[in-house]
C-alpha cells in the first residue's frame, strides 16, 4: 500500500513540527507522497505508512534524517520577487557606507543556494556602479537539509534552474561552464559566501553578528509561537540598526516587537530598534 493512514499522517505532522518547526496542517498526504515516495526504493521499505512509521522511531536515524531532508528542501530561484535585490542595492547597501569591514549578511533556509548567490551578485553590481562604497559583502547561507549544502556548495545549476530568474548578462558575468550543459557559478561570487548547517529551532549564538538578514518565504511554515522564537532570535543576531528581509506575504504583526517595519517603493523591509 503506498498511502498513509490518516492516524499515522497526525503522527507524523506532530513529529515533523517537533523536529524542524514545519506545520503541515490537514490534508497534506498528497505532499508527503511525492515527497517521500522515492525513499521507498531507496530504503528497501514496501510501503509508504511503513516508512512514515519508521521514520520516527530514534533506532532509524538515516531513514529519519532523509525523511526530514526530504519534507524541507523547496525549490527557489535566482533573484525571487526582484525587489528585495533592488532594495539591497538601492536603500541598504549604501546606509553601510564608510563601514570597515565587508557587509555581514545572512540567508536563512537558502536552499539550493539561489538566494545567497543572488546577494552577491546584487553586491557586485552595486560596487560596480559605486565603488569604494563598501568592503565587500560577506554572506553566511544555512539550511537545514544536507543534500541542498552540498547543493550549494557545488553551486552547479542545470539549464531549467538557471532559466528561472537568471537573466543572460548574468549568467555570462557570473557563472563558468561546467560539464553536461551545467553552469557553475565563478569563483568571484563563490568566495564571498560560505555554507553551513543550521536549524532555526535551534540556537543561534555560534553564527555571530550579522548585519542583515534575509529569511524569506519560510516562517509561513511555521505556527506563531515558533514564529516568535524565530524572529526574536534574529533581533539577537543582528546588530544595532540591522535589517531584516521577509517574504512579500509574511508580518511580524503581534509576533515582535524588536522591530520598526519601514515601507519601501516598492515592498517592506524590518529594522531593528
Amino acid at each position: 500500500m503506498r498511502n498513509i493512514t490518516e492516524d499515522v499522517y497526525k503522527q507524523f505532522c506532530a513529529f515533523l513540527e517537533q523536529q524542524c518547526g514545519i506545520v503541515l496542517g490537514a490534508n497534506k498526504q498528497y505532499l508527503v507522497k511525492s515527497r517521500l515516495s522515492p525513499l521507498m526504493a531507496k530504503f528497501d521499505i514496501a510501503s509508504l505508512n511503513e516508512l512514515v512509521q519508521r521514520s520516527m522511531s530514534l533506532r532509524e536515524r538515516d531513514l529519519r534524517a532523509a525523511v526530514v531532508d526530504a519534507m524541507t528542501t523547496n525549490e527557489t530561484l535566482w533573484f525571487r520577487d526582484t525587489y528585495p535585490f533592488q532594495l539591497l542595492g538601492e536603500k541598504l547597501l549604501p546606509e553601510f557606507k564608510g563601514l570597515a569591514r565587508p557587509v555581514k549578511i545572512w540567508s536563512a533556509a537558502c536552499s539550493s543556494g539561489q538566494e545567497p548567490y543572488s546577494i552577491v551578485m546584487s553586491a557586485m553590481e552595486f560596487q560596480s556602479k559605486r565603488p569604494g562604497m563598501i568592503k565587500g559583502v560577506q554572506v553566511v547561507g544555512t539550511d537545514i537539509s544536507p543534500s541542498m549544502l552540498d547543493h550549494c556548495k557545488q553551486g552547479i545549476y542545470d539549464s531549467l534552474a538557471l532559466n528561472r530568474g537568471l537573466s543572460p548578462e548574468r549568467k555570462r558575468q557570473f557563472f563558468e561552464p561546467a560539464d553536461n550543459g551545467r553552469y557553475q557559478v565563478n569563483a568571484k561570487v563563490k568566495q564571498h559566501v560560505n555554507f553551513r548547517a543550521l536549524n532555526l529551532l535551534d540556537s543561534y549564538a555560534l553564527m555571530g553578528k550579522f548585519d542583515i538578514i534575509f529569511c524569506r518565504n519560510v516562517l509561513i511554515y511555521f505556527n506563531a509561537e515558533v514564529k516568535s522564537k524565530i524572529l526574536n532570535q534574529f533581533a539577537k543576531a543582528l546588530n544595532p540598526g540591522g535589517y531584516l528581509m521577509l517574504g512579500a506575504s509574511e508580518s511580524i504583526t503581534g509576533l515582535t516587537d524588536a522591530f520598526e517595519m519601514i515601507r519601501c517603493h516598492p515592498g517592506i523591509v524590518y529594522k531593528l530598534k
